[in-house]
């Protein structure tokens, strides 16, 4: 007496593939909901730049830049996106935002750059963008277009992933929102 096990085989093999499927699905929801609890685990670090003369933001022309200092905004930036580790660095010397672009741009998870005055002029800042693998996401607090001609055209902008002015400091929390977004599509 010959027994057929394949229709058991086969019922065997749709029940585990129905399980696959549902746990798929039931951790694309998940993620989809919740797309935070995927950042906690990714440990994201973000590097902020700033160049030249932002080290006087709060002083220097209140009327275009505000009056709070970039290290007061920056803790409230910090408490607004506790999941995501936010580093500064500030300088005046182009040479050494270049060196900073290059520390950090192949470890941290994007950087967002406000290189002040050096955006209309830098090549060497844009050869440095293009040759980091990070994201940088071009920042500035003013909207350049409507400030004086030359600030209208943007060289480090070829380089840069995207954008950003126009929105006083929000304009930071704007890309840091960028930089979630572009690093979750990395991690799906």
């Amino acid at each position: 007496m010959e027994i057929n096990l394949f229709p058991y085989f086969c019922s065997q093999l749709q029940t585990k593939v129905k399980k696959q499927k549902i746990f798929r699905l039931r951790k694309q929801r998940i993620c989809n909901k919740n797309p935070e609890h995927l950042l906690k685990k990714f440990n994201m670090k973000i590097q902020i730049i700033n160049g030249p003369n932002l080290n006087l933001l709060g002083k220097r022309e209140p009327e275009k830049y505000g009056n709070i200092t970039f290290e007061s905004f920056l803790d409230s930036l910090r408490k607004q996106f506790p999941e995501i580790k936010i580093e500064y660095y500030q300088s005046n010397i182009e040479g050494e935002i270049i060196n900073r672009i290059h520390q950090s741009g192949f470890d941290s998870n994007g950087i967002i750059l406000n290189a002040g005055g050096y955006t209309h002029t830098s090549v060497a800042i844009t050869d440095a963008i293009s040759a980091v693998t990070s994201p940088v996401i071009e920042v500035h607090i003013t909207n350049i277009l409507v400030r004086e001609e030359f600030r209208h055209a943007s060289l480090i902008g070829r380089a840069c992933r995207g954008n950003i002015s126009g929105f006083g400091l929000d304009s930071y929390r704007l890309a840091v929102e960028a930089l979630i977004e572009i690093n979750k599509a990395t991690i799906k």
